[in-house]
């Protein structure tokens, strides 16, 4: 068993810390470099991955950690991926200890990056939440900035049935006097959060509005204070407001972490982001959006009306999900723009025709998503869009798929 599927053999289903606390504790690890720290239920990535841009256009030598499917991705370094060296490495000093606290695969990773990081001596880490905040495994220091991006239902049987118990969750990452950027919250999450700000003396900042939105040859281009024509290579508009709060975030953080104007403005151009509403092929159009809870479900149907509604477009969505999302919102949401059709992946979470046996009335199967999307490509007309979505996971298996099949000629 090589490195990659010994730590692939330790998934497990809890949301708990003890263990891994108790092996950071036998180690005596600490994780001593600057970082932000990001929390949300949608928008984590994209605002990492523009930070990261942003101060590597800027000179900095900057740690990256958020949770795409490829575990090499997982971790970078001004873009560079782990070296699989590296975690062989700490996989062989390690091994014994990670078997005796049996820690799970995220907390495995999430120690391997860190130590990775520390080594390196990164200016500064960009670190993504992988569920919640107070009980993951990468709430275990203290950042320079706090950001939750938004707070929906997710997770339920772990974060909880209400906005506020979520919100308690995330604010978890909130530490004393450190700063706090959070995005359009409300209501009852608010509040949680202002009353955590309250109890840490953590001043707390709300992400601006962006101005003068415009698209142009699949850019937006927008303002947001203090600058003007920004732009991203991406005509969603949720990824613009991920873009506002990442701007936000260096403005807090400008005496420290100075940047300039136009290397802000590079890094933002050159942020591309693998399967946000990107378009991998454009005959037969081909999208691929990892929208996986009902928010960014309403995200992603007000996109595709917005950019391609009135063009005539007849929409087929391949839908595949994991089973602890709420698919009883999500799926009359995404069925308001096209044909969905339910499908599965290998993978341990995914639903298949047994999860989905309330919706086969309404919605198509077909267990096979390659014969499936192969089926949609064959018969493709001009004016045909194959809108895959329902799960991060899925959309890059399916990216993959597409890559071998040398349909990525977007």
């Amino acid at each position: 068993m090589n490195s990659l599927e010994y730590i692939y053999s330790k998934n497990r289903g809890d949301y708990q810390r003890d263990n891994f606390d108790e092996f950071l504790r036998k180690i005596k690890f600490s994780f001593s470099r600057p970082a932000i720290h990001i929390a949300g239920t949608n928008g984590k990535g994209s605002v990492a991955h523009f930070l990261h841009d942003i101060y590597m256009a800027n000179g900095y030598k900057v740690g990256l950690f958020t949770s795409p499917d490829d575990p090499l991705e997982m971790s970078k370094i001004c873009g560079k991926c782990i070296e699989i060296s590296y975690i062989d490495k700490k996989i062989d000093e390690y091994r014994k200890l990670i078997d005796k606290y049996d820690l799970s695969t995220f907390e495995i990773q999430v120690f391997i990056t860190l130590s990775w990081f520390n080594d390196n001596n990164v200016d500064i880490a960009i670190i993504e939440c992988g569920m919640g905040g107070e009980y993951d495994a990468t709430n275990i220091f203290a950042p320079v900035l706090s950001i939750i991006t938004s707070i929906d239902f997710e997770h339920a049987e772990f974060l909880g049935a209400s906005l506020s118990e979520i919100a308690l969750h995330k604010a978890g990452i909130i530490k004393e006097e450190v700063p706090v950027l959070i995005g359009n919250i409300e209501g009852d999450a608010l509040t949680v959060i202002v009353d955590k700000c309250k109890r840490e003396s953590s001043k707390l900042v709300v992400v601006d509005r962006y101005h003068n939105l415009h698209k142009e040859d699949g850019y937006s281009i927008f303002d947001y204070r203090p600058y003007h024509d920004l732009k991203i290579p991406s005509l969603a508009s949720y990824r613009v407001y991920n873009a506002g709060l990442a701007i936000e975030a260096t403005n807090i953080l400008m005496d420290s972490f100075p940047v300039q104007e136009d290397k802000l403005k590079e890094g933002l151009a050159s942020s591309k982001l693998k399967c946000r509403f990107e378009v991998v092929n454009k005959s037969p159009l081909i999208m691929l959006d990892g929208a996986h809870n009902p928010e960014g479900m309403i995200s992603l149907r007000k996109e595709i009306d917005l950019n391609y509604g009135g063009k005539g477009f007849n929409i087929k969505v391949v839908f595949a999900s994991f089973r602890d999302k709420n698919i009883s919102l999500m799926l009359p949401e995404i069925s308001l723009i096209g044909e969905v059709t339910l499908t599965t992946f290998e993978n341990g979470r995914a639903r298949d025709d047994s999860d989905y046996f309330l919706y086969l009335d309404d919605y198509k199967y077909n267990c096979d998503y390659k014969a499936l999307i192969d089926s949609l490509i064959s018969e493709a007309e001009e004016n045909t869009m194959i809108l895959v979505t329902g799960s991060l996971t899925f959309t890059y298996v399916v990216r993959n798929y597409l890559k071998e099949k040398g349909l990525l000629n977007a």
